[in-house]
């Protein structure tokens, strides 16, 4: 089941499991933006992540002494369905509350809510975590959006290239394939350039993940179009980029959080990106998608 917004310039639609995100559409011409999740490359749009973000070493971690096991990503993505407490013509808010079965795994007692917010030509994703516990709640949380690649017929995928905000000189950092690890290698990707060309080879390796850009919104760019839209995300540290090698989308994926390194000591409190909410406290943070007005 998905749930619409739409004004004179976008329609939107999110589905009820996992609030994700599954449609961007032009409402002059029907222009879709968001990767329409075939099963045969990648069977996902724009999963939203929680508690955690990539993989843990052995998929466990440890917190008070007790062992506990998280899939990659964490547990919205799936069969998790949310409950919608607001839905108006230019707002839909969507809820997660901890359960019995989310206890088992992740031992704090939460809130999650994702709003989408239409406003023009911009769609806002906010998240709102409210800590229901009287202990400390320790999280991540992060985007995964897939945007088409090509946008338009005639393309090609290395047509396509993603401009950053600021001219940056930065490295990825590394994936163990075998495990998802973050290792301890790095490999040079922008030296004083805003500009990433993209091909299918450059994520042959897995995901780029980037932990110090300067910049804090990423532009998907077509050398015969332009810029098709922009991806802000003050609030966050940490930004991947990856596509199956094989798939014509990318995803430009803001993230509180990242992947357990290869030298973890799976100790929760101390990973690396891990956020602290206080017994009652209540934390936010947004990414914004605008889609440029030439393509619309």
């Amino acid at each position: 089941m998905a749930y619409t917004l739409q004004n004179d310039v976008l329609k939107i639609a999110v589905k009820k499991t996992g609030a994700e995100l599954c449609s961007i559409q032009s409402m002059a011409n029907g222009t879709e933006f968001i990767w329409q999740a075939d099963p045969s490359v990648w069977a996902n749009h724009a999963p939203n992540l929680f508690p955690i973000i990539g993989a843990l070493k052995d998929d466990t971690y440890i917190f008070e002494g007790q062992t506990y096991r998280l899939p990659k990503h964490g547990f919205l993505r799936g069969n998790t369905d949310f409950e919608v407490t607001e839905h108006s013509k230019t707002s839909l808010t969507f809820k997660l509350t901890y359960n019995e079965a989310t206890l088992k795994n992740y031992p704090f007692k939460f809130a999650f809510y994702i709003t989408y917010q239409l406003t023009d030509n911009k769609l806002d994703v906010i998240h709102t975590v409210e800590n229901l516990d009287d202990k400390p709640l320790y999280f991540s949380l992060g985007g995964h959006p897939a945007f088409k690649c090509p946008v338009f017929a005639n393309e090609h995928y290395s047509d396509y290239r993603l401009v950053f905000e600021t001219e940056e000189t930065a490295h990825t950092h590394l994936i163990n394939m075998e495990n998802g690890l973050i290792s301890n290698r790095t490999k040079p990707l922008l030296n004083q350039s805003n500009q990433l060309p993209l091909t299918h080879k450059l994520f042959l390796k897995d995901a780029l993940i980037f932990k110090d850009l300067k910049s804090k919104a990423v532009t998907l760019n077509s050398k015969k179009h332009g810029n098709i839209l922009t991806l802000s995300y003050p609030d966050f540290k940490y930004l991947g980029i990856w596509a199956k090698p094989n798939g014509d989308y990318v995803c430009i994926e803001p993230w509180l959080g990242i992947a357990d390194s290869e030298s973890t000591d799976q100790e929760f409190t101390t990973k690396e990106g891990i956020l602290r909410l206080e017994a009652n406290g209540i934390f936010e943070a947004s990414y914004g998608i605008e889609v440029d007005g030439k393509t619309l």
